[in-house]
């Protein structure tokens, strides 16, 4: 949708965008549990900055000014209430071949640039455009990260120079050349320990920010053993630069058109991801995605100002301040204050970590991004899904982020209108009839819906569904009939499971029938159909369905034994 030309309609547009009265309650709501969350975010986010900022080729400073700039406004004026942002391994991918190709001043142009086109994006109402990425692209994507984010570390920590290069693959072999040359094992050790303790402390308890410990220690070790072969971040500014602009090249500015659009893209896709993981991991938090580009547009608008690389919301950082408790956005305010702290007051103390102590961090890091039992049940969900998986993580690994996520759209694409062209059937449909047969009139006034779903359940349409099927008032009961499906892929199959789990929290019982054999594989690899097996809510046909939801309602005492519906009431919103 285009942005009304009318001065009233940009207006109105712009205010929506804009932090609401709704967000200051709720920050008043539990502000100690969010102040904790913060504070604990923030230590976890402290080595993930420094380290990111290495990557990007700006330095540790860069990280932790786009964690304390971009943080505090994306917390302010994003769209979800429990995002942290800061630098990415993600966006350090995009940003290693800009640094190379047009310098440090660069990327800080092309993210001035990029918070532009975020903001336009978020007043184009482009925000809804997330529901359209399929579930395998977002993996293929992730795996490739985090591929190389490791590969990236691999030059810190073998403690060597990095050669001067855009390709991963090629800095690490040369890195891997140089070191065997003249071997020297401290900093492999060091960078081995760190990820080993934080690989072991999140089994162990993943509620202690074991990173922080790890760099602390190696630090320590370093410095009272006065190891060789080991670097350290290098000075650090106590504080924040002044806002400037002297890094614009408006000559230049031609050129970075193409590298602010990846980085615009990336960091749109990035962030509305993030913020979906965090409404998935909570009760009745959800993002506004035009509000989220909005906020992250700013950000990165704000960020190069005081020398900052462009910044996206961080899915680890924001996990982590879910399950420590966050409920508002002084938790992620918190996490950047926090960090304004550190940069102020111990400078000198963080300018002597080790550069192999943070590589281990970014290559635990990097084996935490890997969810091996979510890559399994897309590889096993179907040949498609597992096809677009592996395209998509190779071409990150080999081309860049935003090529890989284009090439795995047009082949998602592709092979989903090959398999409607293959399994598409038309049925007749009576047309002298309403939207419901008589006994689906019964059926309704003994609160139980029958829904038949015909056609695909795939990528493109499921949301669509999920939205129709959760929005459903006054049954008890919904029977999914599945007989008619055509085609059933993982995101189909993830959707329909976020379908049957938001409405069974609403008190109502689903019941499906005639699941094609060719389908269980995809449901099952999700779990959806292990849900309801446990419950015995799978049948055969309909009419088993139909008889078990009225032998489930009578025992229930809303209906009768003659069927008619009892006196009792009828849920209409979320069961407690």
């Amino acid at each position: 949708m285009s942005v009304p030309l009318s001065p009233a309609g940009f207006r109105s547009r712009f205010t929506s965008l804009l932090p609401t009265r709704a967000d200051l309650a709720q920050a008043r709501r539990r502000p100690r549990r969010d102040l904790l969350a913060g504070l604990t975010v923030a230590v976890v986010a402290l080595p993930l900055a420094l380290g990111f900022g290495v990557s990007s080729g700006l330095g540790a400073e860069a990280g932790l000014a786009t964690a304390v700039v971009a943080g505090a406004l994306a917390a302010v004026f994003g769209g979800s209430s429990l995002q942290v942002s800061g630098p990415t391994g993600a966006m350090t991918v995009v940003l290693v071949p800009i640094v190379a190709d047009h310098g440090p001043a660069g990327v800080l142009t092309v993210g001035l640039m990029a918070g532009v086109v975020l903001v336009g994006l978020a007043l184009l109402r482009a925000g809804g455009s997330m529901r359209y990425v399929p579930a395998p692209v977002v993996e293929g994507f992730t795996l490739g990260i985090a591929c190389v984010i490791g590969l990236q570390q691999i030059p810190n920590a073998l403690g060597v120079a990095p050669s001067d290069g855009e390709r991963v693959l090629e800095v690490a072999w040369h890195a891997a050349g140089d070191f065997a040359r003249a071997p020297h094992w401290t900093a492999p050790a060091l960078a081995a320990a760190v990820a080993a303790v934080m690989l072991a402390g999140a089994r162990w308890k993943p509620t202690v920010p074991f990173s922080v410990l790890a760099v602390i220690a190696a630090t320590v070790v370093v410095e009272t053993a006065g190891l060789d072969g080991v670097r350290p971040i290098g000075d650090l500014p106590a504080g924040l630069p002044a806002p400037s602009l002297s890094f614009l090249d408006p000559g230049a500015l031609g050129g970075l058109i193409a590298p602010a659009l990846a980085v615009a893209a990336l960091a749109a896709l990035e962030s509305l991801l993030s913020a979906s993981v965090a409404d998935g991991m909570t009760v009745g938090q959800r993002h506004d995605p035009d509000r989220e580009l909005f906020g992250q547009g700013l950000a990165n608008i704000a960020a190069p100002l005081f020398g900052g690389v462009p910044a996206t919301g961080a899915i680890a950082r924001t996990a982590v301040n879910v399950r420590t408790g966050a409920t508002s956005r002084i938790a992620a305010l918190t996490h950047a204050a926090v960090l304004a702290v550190i940069v102020f007051a111990a400078a000198p103390l963080v300018s002597r970590i080790p550069l192999a102590a943070l590589a281990g961090v970014l290559l635990a890091t990097a084996v935490r991004m890997v969810e091996v039992g979510s890559l399994r049940a897309m590889t096993r969900a179907t040949r498609s899904d597992a096809l677009i998986l592996v395209l998509t993580a190779v071409a990150t690994l080999v081309l860049d982020l935003v090529q890989a996520v284009i090439i795995g759209l047009v082949v998602a694409g592709v092979l989903a209108l090959r398999a409607v062209a293959l399994q598409a059937r038309l049925a007749p449909l009576p047309l002298d009839r309403g939207d419901h047969t008589d006994e689906e009139h019964e059926l309704l006034a003994q609160h139980i819906v029958a829904y038949r779903i015909d056609g695909p359940l795939f990528f493109a349409a499921a949301h669509r569904f999920l939205l129709e099927l959760t929005e459903l008032a006054e049954v008890r009961v919904v029977i999914l009939r599945m007989s008619h499906v055509s085609v059933v892929d993982a995101t189909g199959a993830l959707v329909l499971k976020d379908a049957v789990t938001r409405l069974r929290r609403r008190g109502i019982v689903v019941m499906v029938s005639g699941v094609r054999p060719g389908h269980r594989r995809a449901l099952d690899s999700v779990g959806v159909l292990g849900l309801l097996r446990h419950e015995g809510r799978e049948y055969a046909t309909t009419p088993e369905a139909i008889e078990a939801a009225r032998a489930h309602l009578e025992r229930d005492g809303v209906l009768r034994t003659d069927g008619t519906p009892a006196a009792a009431p009828v849920p209409t919103g979320d069961a407690p």
